[in-house]
């Protein structure tokens, strides 16, 4: 069991992802609702002012304008509540031992840092690398019987929210900056898809975060102090 600051840490971000969940099927209702209207050209961030004003230029039926000015409310008021939540979490991750030293892997943000941490906990207690990625849930199933055996698909028997901080942090090996992106390239003239290519530079960054901290041992998961 996790320190209690540490719990505490691990909930106020698991609370943030479900804030930006709900936002999001919130703007997908707007979107499912303009597609059954025939509308497209519909810009990728309808929650920004672009978005807005295409919206308000739109003529449609009564309801239909009910649903997507009720989705847009409901839209204002988690970012509402999601701006001093990730606010205080950044600079929580901007603070700590444990998250900064996760931010020098490349790609691994405040948040993707902070969720790392708080989902792998006490290190010590895992003795191998692989048992890291087995607790994100995204190391590869294998099927045997008898002398046969076959490769599988993904567990999915870890944290969700450590797969998502791990595959969010995968996805900048796309970048040239990324000293990833040679492996990353690599991977896709093999035939992988972005998408598994990106989950195996993802189980490549649990295994760092899992050296990382195990050197650090208890100072990971230190209190950050307060004046």
């Amino acid at each position: 069991i996790p320190p209690e600051h540490v719990r505490a840490w691990r909930s106020r971000a698991r609370l943030r992802k479900t804030l930006v969940d709900e936002r999001t099927q919130w703007l997908q209702r707007v979107q499912a609702t303009l597609f059954h209207h025939g509308i497209g050209g519909v810009p990728a961030e309808l929650h920004g002012a672009a978005g807005r004003e295409f919206l308000e230029a739109l003529e449609l039926p009564a309801d239909a304008r009910e649903r997507i000015e009720i989705a847009l409310a409901m839209v204002d008021s988690l970012d509402g509540q999601l701006r001093p939540l990730e606010s205080e979490l950044r600079a929580l991750a901007r603070r700590q031992t444990g998250c900064r030293a996760l931010m020098a892997q490349f790609g691994m943000g405040e948040l993707t840092s902070l969720v790392t941490l708080t989902e792998l906990g006490d290190v010590q207690r895992l003795s191998a690398s692989r048992k890291a990625v087995r607790m994100a849930g995204i190391d590869i199933g294998v099927h045997r019987s008898d002398r046969r055996s076959r490769v599988g698909k993904l567990n999915r028997q870890g944290s969700p929210h450590l797969r998502w901080a791990l595959y969010e942090a995968a996805l900048s090996a796309t970048r040239p900056t990324s000293p990833d992106h040679e492996d990353y390239l690599a991977l896709k003239a093999r035939g992988l898809s972005h998408t598994r290519a990106s989950l195996t530079i993802a189980r490549k960054l649990a295994r760092r975060s899992f050296h990382i901290l195990r050197e650090l041992g208890p100072a990971a998961l230190e209190p950050i102090t307060t004046t």
